[in-house]
């Protein structure tokens, strides 16, 4: 049974952390479990000095996924750990009983500016491993998979899950589909889904058709249930994400940076990360 595009959830910008500039789905914490949040950080281009980015913050119950097309970030926590992330590189960060996060721009991009663009996505873990001990995955962009149909029209990199006959390196606590696609004008691509997992789209190029209807440029579709996905480009190719995963049918209870199942676990996140035991 082919999914069909059963709704489409528009985007608005708002500015997060330091202040950068983030193209978001409205209300999709409520749409698309297992996803919470769904950012496209700019693209922007910034002048020398302009960069900013997420100052020290806490994360406890869910994991952050940064994708990285054009800039350079630098991030850092509350045990030690620290890194790179440049164009093509991912951090798959499972936040887990809780961390102290930063995610900055690289200091040559403070220093020179230039084009930053990339995605942050949040991933609700179930009851289960809300409070597993946390962990840190830097991919960089050489070596996650990437893969060209045969007939040069379809481009994916496959950084959760499977497109296109190749499977991702990313371990993930529970199934996730999350793969980049290029496709040019008029081409088409087939993805075979798991019918029990929920899959959407997020445009962010182009237009594609999905059965009878059209995603364009900014939009988010949620997808009907059933086991395949088919995809057309429209005159002007197109660029998306296409993302999935197994519903996590549990409460949830959310404040800022913490996702549980109760408030009581909420007014303990809060009382941990005031008394310095958070992470």
């Amino acid at each position: 049974m082919q999914r069909a595009l059963r709704s489409i959830v528009p985007t608005h910008t708002v500015l997060e952390g330091g202040g950068f500039k983030v193209r978001r789905p409205v209300a999709m914490g409520r749409l698309m479990s297992p996803f919470l949040l769904l950012d496209e950080m700019g693209p922007v281009t910034y002048g020398p000095g302009e960069a900013v980015g997420a100052p020290d913050h806490p994360h406890r119950g869910f994991e952050t996924v940064t994708y990285l097309l054009a800039g350079g970030m630098k991030h850092a926590d509350s045990a030690g750990n620290s890194g790179d992330l440049n164009p093509g590189d991912v951090q798959w960060m499972t936040a887990g009983r809780g961390v102290i996060h930063s995610e900055l721009p690289q200091d040559h991009m403070m220093e020179n500016g230039g084009l930053m663009h990339g995605f942050q996505i949040w991933v609700n873990l179930p009851a289960a491993h809300k409070m597993m001990s946390p962990r840190y995955q830097d991919i960089p962009s050489r070596a996650i998979p990437e893969i060209t149909s045969p007939d040069g029209e379809v481009w994916a990199k496959v950084i959760a899950g499977k497109a296109l006959g190749v499977e991702a390196v990313i371990d993930t606590v529970i199934p996730i589909t999350f793969i980049h696609l290029k496709l040019k004008p008029g081409a088409t691509f087939v993805h075979a889904a798991q019918v029990e997992h929920n899959l959407m789209v997020y445009a962010f190029g182009g237009a594609f058709e999905i059965g009878e209807r059209t995603l364009e440029d900014g939009g988010l579709g949620i997808l009907s249930q059933g086991d395949a996905l088919t995809l057309v480009a429209g005159p002007e190719g197109g660029e998306c994400l296409l993302l999935g995963g197994p519903e996590i049918d549990e409460p949830i209870a959310r404040y800022g940076p913490f996702v549980m199942n109760t408030r009581e676990e909420i007014h303990q996140a809060m009382v941990d990360f005031q008394n310095g035991t958070l992470a």
